[in-house]
């Protein structure tokens, strides 16, 4: 499979756009805080806390991009007769599983 993920672009609507990054400024913000945590000596439990919030926005926010992905570039792809998207989505969801 050749991996020709920097030659493919999405493109994706101003809602949708405003969508991601507001998630994705909230995330940062959270990424912020956590910082601040450690320089401010916060307790180990609470910083774990934090992170475990973190690492489910990430989660939630790729779970929605893949969700997108789905029923745009791959549905388009596979109209147009390009299984190559079928490998991608199995590399994918390899990378989701580990």
């Amino acid at each position: 499979m050749d991996n020709n993920c920097c030659n493919k672009k999405t493109k994706r609507s101003p809602e949708e756009k405003k969508l991601i990054i507001n998630r994705l400024n909230r995330i940062s913000g959270q990424i912020n805080g956590i910082t601040k945590m450690i320089e401010n000596d916060a307790y180990c439990n609470d910083v774990l806390i934090q992170l475990s919030a973190v690492k489910n926005s990430v989660k939630s926010l790729s779970s929605h991009v893949l969700e997108n992905h789905l029923y745009t570039c791959v549905t388009n792809d596979l109209e147009n007769g390009d299984f190559d998207s079928i490998d991608e989505l199995i590399s994918l969801f390899k990378r989701f599983n580990q």
